[in-house]
């Protein structure tokens, strides 16, 4: 077999491995081996902490959603810590001291990771947990994250996303989000997760310590629960509502950030891959993650192997196949009203993925570092819409 051949074929294995292979791997090992989460009506308490940067436009409604939850008052500390905030935002959130909303703040802008740290300082709850302002809780959501941490070997727990309409019913969630909600479930049934959903998640104080602020929080605090021992775990019954991103064209840049703030941590976590130490984790953490950063570079060389292998005809026929994917995705993304059906938009989200997955590896490669979240902009719930999620 010729070396173009082998190289042609290894990519696309690596590719569909990363998308197919590991969740049908998965699947068997689900079916195998099933760890079930051991829940229980407990009331540990929690301090749920939320982290805001000049989020006078929304804070408003985050907090009245938030006072609306149904958890034991005295059991239940509210905190929000402004990360240098000077549009007003703790003005806002002083009004609800009277309600039992504590603000602790930077005295200048130091980062999302930083901001919560600080609010980690002065937090007495058993169990912390994180939200950010454009994520709207269901009345029961500290009940039922709080229910997982009966079973003693859950350090963590991350939300289920939904995207949700301006009237506060669900939206179609997009193909992407029910894939990564699919893995994180058999994920959880294998052993555990390898990501939190940074809407929405929890985890016992000591799973908290250390607390990087120059890691991103949700990838670090699994780093920590795997490293004592524990595991996180997605709940179903725990949702996380939010609007889409406001300008749709920032998607991209959002991407780039995300990924990059994930190389950062792997790379800093890399000790995580050794299965010798870490078992079953390490190989979930190796498919979900690192493979799906290295997709992009597959694709090139399949696309390149396939050129040099164009003359025989049935390389010829991989190839056009391979042309009319992009062809679809530019279509996709040029005109997203002629061309917007499924054969379209699916072409072109995973061709703007994986070309953000690429950028994001060259700005890691030229030193860049992420030590400062700028959260995306998504329009506010809107006062009587955020108290009254439908699901």
């Amino acid at each position: 077999m010729r070396a173009s051949e082998v190289l042609l074929g290894g990519s696309v294995a690596f590719v569909f491995y990363s998308y197919c292979g590991y969740p049908l791997l998965l699947g068997v090992l689900a079916w195998i081996r099933k760890r079930a989460v051991h829940k229980a009506d407990v009331e540990p308490t929690v301090s749920l902490i939320i982290a805001a940067h000049n989020e006078g436009p929304r804070i408003r409604d985050k907090l009245e959603n938030t006072l609306r939850l149904a958890y034991p008052e005295p059991r239940l500390e509210i905190i929000v810590t402004s990360d240098g905030s000077v549009d007003g935002t703790d003005a806002i959130v002083a009004e609800y001291g009277g309600r039992g909303v504590r603000l602790v703040r930077t005295s200048e802008r130091r980062g999302k990771e930083a901001a919560q740290g600080l609010a980690i300082e002065s937090a007495t709850g058993q169990i912390l947990a994180f939200s950010d302002t454009a994520t709207i809780l269901p009345e029961n959501s500290i009940r039922e994250i709080a229910r997982n941490f009966a079973d003693p070997s859950v350090g963590c727990v991350s939300s289920v996303d939904r995207l949700i309409t301006e009237e506060g019913a669900p939206a179609g969630e997009g193909a992407y989000v029910r894939y990564e909600m699919l893995l994180r479930r058999l994920e959880t049934r294998v052993g555990s997760v390898v990501g939190l959903s940074g809407s929405f998640f929890a985890a016992r104080r000591e799973v908290c310590r250390p607390w990087r602020s120059d890691l991103q929080s949700d990838f670090n605090t699994i780093s920590n629960t795997v490293r004592q021992g524990l595991r996180g775990v997605s709940d179903p019954d725990s949702i996380a509502c939010y609007r889409s991103i406001a300008d749709p064209s920032r998607e991209y840049d959002r991407k780039v950030r995300t990924v990059l703030r994930g190389i950062t941590v792997l790379a800093s976590q890399r000790s995580l891959l050794n299965p010798f130490r870490y078992g079953l984790f390490s190989w979930q953490l190796l498919s979900h993650k690192l493979c799906r950063w290295l997709v992009p570079f597959a694709m090139i060389l399949a696309l390149v192997a396939n050129i040099a292998l164009a003359r025989e005809p049935i390389y010829g026929a991989l190839l056009v196949a391979q042309l009319g994917f992009y062809g679809l995705a530019i279509c996709g993304g040029a005109w997203p009203r002629v061309f917007h059906g499924p054969w379209f938009v699916l072409p072109w989200f995973l061709v703007q993925v994986n070309a953000s997955i690429l950028h994001a590896w060259y700005a890691f490669a030229r030193g860049r570092r992420i030590q400062k979240w700028t959260p995306s902009t998504r329009p506010p719930m809107g006062g009587s819409r955020a108290s009254g999620v439908r699901l």
